[in-house]
């Protein structure tokens, strides 16, 4: 894929699995993906930063991994 996505008008939802006291903040935009196929998902405390666009398989298994604990390290 070339090019930027335009997610201007995406709507954005904040994972559960989000912290409450400001770290750990990751969106996704659903209705984008069911438009496109493909998943966005950015850091919710950099709204206007870069987002990543995944194929929903690779959406599924990083869900999976979080629900697992297997991303618990803390990359920053």
């Amino acid at each position: 894929m070339t090019g930027r996505a335009d997610l201007s008008g995406a709507h954005w939802v904040k994972s559960s699995h989000s912290n409450g006291d400001g770290g750990d903040c990751v969106e996704w935009a659903p209705s984008y993906a069911a438009a496109s196929g493909l998943v966005p998902v950015r850091d919710s405390k950099d709204p206007a930063g870069p987002a990543l666009l995944l194929r929903p398989a690779a959406f599924s298994a990083f869900v999976r991994a979080v629900r697992a604990g297997g991303l618990s390290g803390g990359v920053r």
